[in-house]
């Protein structure tokens, strides 16, 4: 990645991102719960994090912000790997939260689609607590 930012070279190979995956992985405590589908998460402190925005065409945004002590996440899909380096969640009081992350100016667009957050698995065993498992499938069950 220095080398992108230094304008080196202008993007980085599977191999050099397999690499980099399973060295990131490895500095990961041995300890460490990873993140399941239906995990509901809840900050401990003000938080910063990564959000992402979705929209009805061939873009992606996000910025970073901040979940307050208490706001809670759920871990909506399934993660790519069982040991997953990070994952997406959505917030549990969606509509309160959207206002307070994403910018009115891109809430407000046609082509808005939605946010969720990309949070790391080691910040969600620092930061948060998981206050509950397998959240939905009772509704569903």
């Amino acid at each position: 990645m220095a080398e992108m930012n230094a304008g080196k070279r202008k993007s980085l190979d599977g191999p050099e991102v397999e690499w980099a995956r399973e060295y990131e992985r490895s500095l990961i405590p041995v300890d460490t719960r990873f993140p399941r589908q239906g995990d509901v998460y809840e900050a401990l402190h003000d938080a910063p994090v990564h959000f992402m925005t979705a929209w009805s065409a061939p873009f992606t945004g996000g910025g970073e912000s901040v979940l307050k002590a208490g706001d809670k996440v759920l871990v909506d899909q399934m993660p790519h790997d069982p040991k997953a380096i990070s994952v997406y969640a959505v917030a549990l009081d969606y509509s309160a939260m959207e206002t307070r992350v994403v910018p009115e100016s891109e809430r407000t667009s046609p082509k808005y689609a939605g946010f969720y957050f990309s949070l790391k698995t080691v910040d969600l065993n620092r930061d948060f607590k998981l206050v509950q498992e397998g959240y939905g499938k009772m509704a569903k069950g």
